[in-house]
């Protein structure tokens, strides 16, 4: 099988083998490997012959530069005897046998012995290298991570249980990362370069991708990664992992499917997006849905749903879609609910107008800290927008277009929590009105960093309680009871 993927004119000591003499390599590779143990280490490994000193991470840190030092010359030889316009249609299992057979061969003219285990993780890097994202693709493959953040080619971040740790993935060097940058922002017709030094991209599985090169970027190029959930949390997982209480989600039920205009407010990583993932699913079935997002992210489950995405402005500085162009047309296109990923620019007021003209039921996220601060933020949205209106115009246009606005948070600990879920309740005045009904009450920290509470309802009987009843949800009067543990 070596042959179907090697260039044509690569030299005679990779390339003009019959396939049963390369399938040969693989036993005495794996005979070289067993008796790796017995034989004396070969010179060009002085590592396996010296004395066993320093601390196990110091000796774990050399093993894996003395690996990666064999993974670039592998990944040379490979590129060099590999036809990679064949590979596009070859299978996994052809490709990794191929990968390995060819390693294999050159791991015996190198006069170097791997183990098992070195071996494995050779070859299965090598293949990432080939086919993948390279270092990156392990930490993409790991469900319990959400973020991955690269800090030039020596430092990779991740975050998992909404906590930051460092992890010994790294890149060999400034080149290779930009290699694999521009891997990912090829496959999507877009470029990073000294010119163009920043780019935003969706990875192949729907993950949001995000790099800044150098000169920008000091001490090597940063790159962010938000991965794509396959599995969508649905009301009832949230509420078995505490992001908020079922008296909580019986209300939220009634307050979608009643047709409130709703907001999610909330900070970086807060998890904006996968509460309004949770909301949509009380939407019923048969209504017509148009989604708008700079990053496709939302994974809704109603039948009739038409996803929009848009598009940044080409090298030529020309043919950008933004979201107020597709939020305009999406008026014209009969939906019954609007659902803007993100509302952050001037797309504010073309959203507002939707909520207030007939797309009742409207939902949007907002970078805000609290329920009175994602007013401010519309306010001073619409006003970057350069639309002259009255304050007091301005307000009343909000207050009749808001209904409700949660608020997520991500706490000190780590945990997601639905902190606030506030009505706005119309004007008094020059201000906008509003009213808690539940939240969030912290009383205390446990020794080991975890922070202790429970959610509660203030004791306030729901603006919108006779709506939810003329629509069939009479809620019980003791969901909006405070509630003391």
């Amino acid at each position: 099988m070596f042959s179907r993927y090697k260039k044509s004119d690569t030299p005679a000591r990779t390339g003009t083998a019959p396939a049963p003499a390369e399938t040969a390599v693989a036993p005495a590779a794996s005979a070289a490997a067993a008796e790796a143990p017995k034989a004396a280490p070969k010179p060009p490994v002085p590592q396996r012959v010296a004395p066993a000193q320093g601390s196990p991470a110091d000796k774990e840190r050399k093993r894996r530069e003395r690996l990666s030092d064999i993974k670039i010359e592998l990944h040379k030889r490979l590129l060099d005897s590999l036809n990679l316009s064949a590979l596009e249609h070859a299978s996994e299992s052809d490709l990794r046998q191929e990968i390995s057979a060819i390693s294999s061969e050159a791991l015996e003219e190198m006069a170097l012995v791997l183990n098992k285990d070195e071996r494995i993780t050779l070859f299965q890097e090598l293949y990432d290298e080939v086919t993948g994202l390279g270092p990156l693709e392990p930490l993409l493959k790991d469900e319990t991570i959400n973020d991955i953040l690269v800090n030039g080619p020596r430092q990779v971040f991740v975050e998992r249980f909404g906590k930051l740790e460092l992890t010994d993935t790294s890149f060999k060097d400034e080149r290779h990362l930009l290699r694999i940058i521009d891997k990912i922002v090829s496959a999507v017709g877009r470029r990073v370069d000294e010119s163009n030094p920043y780019v935003d991209a969706r990875l192949a599985d729907g993950s949001r991708f995000n790099a800044m090169v150098p000169p920008i970027a000091v001490d090597g190029s940063l790159v962010s990664i938000r991965k794509f959930k396959k599995d969508k949390l649905g009301v009832d997982d949230l509420v078995k992992f505490g992001a908020f209480s079922e008296e909580m989600a019986a209300y939220l039920q009634a307050a979608v499917a009643t047709r409130l205009n709703i907001i999610v407010s909330g900070g970086t990583g807060s998890g904006k997006t996968t509460t309004l993932n949770a909301l949509s699913s009380f939407i019923d079935n048969s209504e017509r849905i148009l989604t708008i997002e700079d990053t496709a992210e939302l994974q809704l489950q109603q039948t009739h749903v038409g996803r929009m995405e848009s598009r940044p402005p080409n090298v030529e500085g020309k043919g950008a879609v933004t979201q107020r162009d597709c939020l305009r047309n999406a008026l014209r296109m009969r939906p019954d609910r609007i659902i803007v990923g993100e509302t952050r620019g001037e797309e504010v007021i073309d959203m507002l107008q939707a909520m207030n003209t007939g797309h009742d039921g409207s939902m949007t996220t907002i970078h805000a800290n609290s329920a009175r601060d994602a007013v401010s933020r519309l306010e001073n949205m619409i006003s970057m927008a350069g639309i002259e209106m009255p304050m007091k115009a301005m307000r009343g246009q909000i207050s009749s277009a808001v209904n409700l606005i949660v608020q997520a948070s991500r706490l000190q600990d780590g945990s997601r929590r639905m902190v606030s879920i506030t009505e706005v309740t119309g004007m008094e005045g020059d201000v906008i009105s509003m009213q808690e009904v539940f939240r969030y009450k912290r009383v205390g920290l446990t020794p080991e960093g975890k922070i202790i509470g429970h959610f509660t309802a203030n004791g306030v009987r729901s603006f919108y309680a006779e709506r939810f009843r003329q629509w069939g949800y009479d809620l019980p009067a003791n969901i909006y009871e405070p509630f003391n543990p």
